[in-house]
């Protein structure tokens, strides 16, 4: 038998630190018999990969069509840091006795590393993995999965604290009569939120119209990009729905105004910093879907998430059916304007061994005394396996092999700024 069982076990409950932290922790191994080793090999890495495959129709010389099939991959490697905790690669063989054998490690993460990311088309990982090196026979590898988050303090983008009114008008003709506009202004507070957040959304409908508004929808969206380089250059976008709100509908000649709520999910932060082959965005997707065989009206608001919330949160305003009116930013479909903002810089691990992003370990308030602490959720995007291709099938995954990153997640009342005075 030999090996009866292993543990990674790592100093955050969570599994998850910020880039430029320090991940300390131990690997136990437990034998039923003795063991006969060269020693104990553990290797850190994070790495990025993109991928798909594309089948084509193709002829052959003699005239017989076929299908081919192009693999189309993309890479990054971040780190990799390999050590032996026992033994070594010319090592005299020994043996371990039956019972719990116990090793320490630790490994400082780069401070550039981008945050974690698991999606269809690719991914952003960090692993640990632990060899039992075996003379003269198949090595046994134990492996784990564990999140980096790359910081992005909303507080140092001047922008994302800035109200967004997106306006959109529209007029129908009707049996060669033009009707009233359609107009539609939805506004938010700030354009920056983290996880955990809800976003306060305030949509005003005035049909002037002759064609009645079926229903109203506001969607927050994943705005994904995919990039491959090997054997060609391509990219792959994908529109992922997050969360939904519908209200109406809005009979012609008629008004309405809401207040809505847009909660945010555990989420990766926007832009994947240091990533350069997966891109992540978020924006609000707002439709107005008109009666009969009229065009919708639609537009979207661009928004940034981040990890590190704004600091100035007080309790939205009371609900009224005359909102405060914004400033006079008109949105088109992309706003070029609203850019993600940059990490924060993590600082040198502290000398306690916990490691520290810039005031922004695990509980530590300095930097914003006003901001509680987060937790770290686990988002509801998942991979199927994180088996790769230095993997074999007697490799051992430490807590299954399905894994979903945690992110950052807050837990506020109220969740987001007021309105400035004459909104």
């Amino acid at each position: 038998m030999g090996l009866k069982d292993c543990t990674i076990e790592l100093d955050n409950p969570y599994n998850t630190y910020y880039a430029g932290q320090t991940v300390n922790g131990r690997v136990t191994f437990t034998f039923d018999s003795p063991k006969k080793i060269r020693g104990v090999v553990i290797k850190f890495a994070g790495e990025a990969e993109t991928k798909w495959s594309e089948t084509e129709t193709k002829t052959d010389p003699n005239g017989k069509q076929y299908e081919s099939t192009t693999n189309l991959t993309g890479q990054e490697e971040y780190f990799q840091i390999q050590y032996y905790l026992l033994g070594g690669k010319n090592a005299a063989e020994s043996e371990l006795p039956a019972g719990m054998h116990t090793y320490p490690f630790t490994c400082a993460l780069p401070p550039t590393l981008p945050s974690s990311f698991e999606g269809e088309w690719g991914f952003v990982r960090y692993t640990v993995k632990v060899t039992l090196d075996r003379p003269w026979k198949f090595d046994q590898d134990i492996k784990m999965a564990f999140t980096v988050i790359s910081p992005v303090d909303l507080n140092l983008n001047p922008r994302v604290k800035d109200p967004f009114k997106l306006e959109l008008e529209k007029k129908f003709c009707c049996f060669c009569c033009a009707s009233g506009p359609l107009s539609l202004i939805v506004h938010v507070p700030v354009t920056g939120f983290v996880s955990g957040q809800s976003v306060p959304v305030t949509i005003e409908c005035d049909n002037a119209s002759n064609v009645g508004v079926e229903k109203i929808t506001i969607n927050l969206r994943k705005l994904l990009a995919f990039h491959v380089h090997t054997p060609r250059r391509e990219t792959k976008r994908k529109k992922e729905l997050v969360t939904t709100i519908s209200m109406g509908p809005v009979e012609a000649g008629n008004s309405q105004t809401w207040q809505q709520f847009l909660q945010i999910p555990p989420l990766p932060p926007s832009n994947l910093v240091n990533c350069g082959i997966i891109d992540v965005d978020y924006d609000i997707k707002v439709v107005a879907e008109a009666s009969g065989m009229h065009a919708n009206l639609d537009g979207n608001i661009p928004i940034v998430l981040g990890t590190v919330p704004l600091e100035s949160f007080q309790a939205p305003p009371p609900y009224t059916d005359n909102p405060p009116v914004s400033s006079d930013i008109i949105a088109t479909e992309t706003d070029p304007s609203m850019l993600p903002t940059q990490p924060v810089s993590p600082a040198s691990p502290p000398s306690n061994g916990a490691g520290g992003a810039l005031g922004w370990n695990v509980g530590d308030n300095k930097a914003y005394p006003n901001i509680p602490p987060p937790t770290f959720a686990e988002t509801s995007y998942k991979a199927p396996t994180i088996s790769g291709k230095n993997d074999s099938e007697f490799t051992r995954i430490v807590g299954g092999i399905e894994y979903a990153p945690r992110y950052p997640t807050y837990a506020f009342t109220p969740s987001a700024p007021p309105p400035p005075p004459n909104y």
